[in-house]
């Protein structure tokens, strides 16, 4: 896993940037967040997804050996970090629209590139968007398996929605591995 993107200033640890990164970083299996300044927006970067995986897969292992309160504990460290996910992304959101790179009548781009750009944040809405509801999903279903595991409802026997809010997790999860290089990535290569 790749643990730090050099901020704007190249200073990977120097700023807010870097610590935030090297204190991800330092958890076992967590994602790690990098986040640089450019002059006008503040774009965030999912570096290393373990996080979603690991703290998911290890709730249901928990479940699996009738450990409840280490998968309330995971299911809650995957929505908190969920929810993190989330509110990097409104932001993002947030920024956009005040840029007015939302596509319609009030979106503002370079004259030339003004059409693909607009094409672009079609697509980049419809998929990030799309994304996004999944995992409000995810966390709606994590958020009811809690209540459930708190009454003692998954054992050793019965764990099945524990495993299925889990596999629903890694898809949405598999979703962003490939969303995010098609959308940050590949334009700065091309």
């Amino acid at each position: 896993m790749v643990c730090f993107w050099s901020s704007a200033r190249n200073t990977p640890f120097g700023t807010a940037a870097g610590f935030q990164s090297r204190t991800f970083c330092s958890m076992m299996g967590s994602k790690a967040y990098a986040w640089f300044v450019t002059a006008s927006e503040f774009h965030t970067v999912q570096l290393g997804d373990g996080a979603r995986i690991s703290r998911l897969a290890l709730a249901v292992h928990s479940a699996e050996t009738d450990r409840r309160k280490p998968l309330i504990a995971f299911l809650l460290l995957t929505i908190v970090l969920g929810l993190a996910f989330l509110g990097i992304k409104f932001y993002e959101y947030h920024t956009k629209f005040e840029e007015h790179l939302v596509p319609g009548s009030s979106f503002s781009f370079e004259a030339s590139l003004a059409r693909p750009a607009e094409i672009f944040f079609s697509f980049y809405f419809a998929m990030t968007g799309m994304h996004a509801l999944h995992m409000i999903i995810g966390i709606g279903l994590m958020t009811a398996l809690i209540f459930q595991a708190r009454r003692g409802r998954f054992s050793s026997f019965y764990y099945t929605p524990v495993e299925l809010t889990g596999l629903y997790w890694h898809f949405v999860d598999i979703v962003w591995i490939f969303l995010f290089p098609l959308l940050y990535l590949l334009g700065r290569h091309l």
